[in-house]
């Protein structure tokens, strides 16, 4: 059974940080790429970063130069750190692991985690 694992989440000043942490279990974890994702109350869910099997990143405009997404195979697990919060970051932050074959894509998703910014 796959799980995704995230924590980290909490209230935070603006201007403050936070590291969130997806640890991944009952997948092969290295060839997935593994994202976060944020959904805000009445609004879809948006990708925020993410990070393929070769290291290659991915992040929305709105968090370029702010957010870093690691990943640590031998751990299973990825990383978001946050920085120079805003506000508007507030939201449920959810990790994706996504992988892509000749036949189907798979796609899992963990439970969320609540980030709060406060001005």
């Amino acid at each position: 059974q796959v799980q995704l694992v995230e924590s980290g989440g909490g209230l935070v000043q603006a201007g403050g940080s936070l590291r969130l942490s997806c640890a991944a279990s009952g997948i092969i974890f290295s060839p997935n790429t593994m994202g976060w994702y944020l959904q805000a109350p009445g609004k879809e869910r948006d990708m925020v970063a993410n990070i393929t099997h070769d290291v290659t990143t991915n992040y929305a405009d709105s968090v370029k130069g702010r957010f870093t997404i690691s990943r640590d195979n031998a751990k299973s697990t990825v990383y978001l750190q946050m920085n120079s919060l805003k506000p508007e970051d507030s939201a449920v932050y959810y990790c994706n692991a996504r992988r892509t074959t000749l036949f189907r894509t798979y796609d899992y998703w963990g439970q969320g985690t609540q980030v709060t910014v406060s001005s």
